[in-house]
C-alpha cells in the first residue's frame, strides 16, 4: 500500500473495488442460449376469482354456463325451481364441459351442484365422508 492510499484511507476517502465479472460462453449455437431462459409467471396472475350463482329454467341457458366454466369461472347452479328432466340434461351437459377442461363437480345439497374448472381443486370435508356408510362408518348416519 503507498503513501497516497494510506493518507486517502485515512481521511475516510478509500478507493471503490471495482469488481468485475466475466461471463463464460460455452460452445454452442446462439438460439439455444436464448432458448434456455426460464419462463417467469407472475403468482397474481389470477387476482380475481369469479363464482357464478344461478338457477336455470330451461336447457336453452347452458351455453351461458359452459361459457362461464370455459372462461375459468366456478358454477353454483340451483335446481329447486327447475323440472327435474330439465335439471338432468343441464347437469349431464355441464358435466361433459367439466370433464372435456378437466374441471371437478360436486353435488352439495339435493338440488345444488358446484362446477369448477381445473384451476380451482374441491376439496371435500372429512366430517361428510364419516357421516357415509362405507369403510369407516358402515353404520352411516347423520351427525
Amino acid at each position: 500500500m503507498g503513501v497516497f492510499n494510506r493518507m486517502w484511507t485515512w481521511l475516510g476517502l478509500e478507493g471503490e473495488e471495482v469488481v468485475r465479472e466475466e461471463y463464460v460462453s460455452l460452445p454452442g449455437n446462439v438460439e439455444d442460449s436464448q432458448k434456455s431462459v426460464p419462463n417467469v409467471v407472475s403468482i397474481h396472475s389470477n387476482k380475481t376469482m369469479k363464482v357464478v350463482v344461478c338457477e336455470p329454467d330451461s336447457f336453452e341457458e347452458v351455453q351461458v354456463l359452459a361459457d362461464h366454466l370455459k372462461s375459468r369461472k366456478q358454477l353454483i347452479l340451483n335446481f329447486e325451481n327447475t323440472q327435474p328432466d330439465e335439471a338432468r340434461r343441464i347437469i349431464d351437459f355441464i358435466s361433459g364441459t367439466t370433464y372435456a377442461l378437466e374441471g371437478n363437480s360436486q353435488q352439495l345439497g339435493k338440488n345444488i351442484f358446484v362446477f369448477a374448472p381445473n384451476n380451482v381443486e374441491i376439496a371435500k370435508d372429512h366430517r361428510a365422508l364419516i357421516r357415509k356408510p362405507g369403510l369407516l362408518n358402515p353404520f352411516g348416519g347423520e351427525r
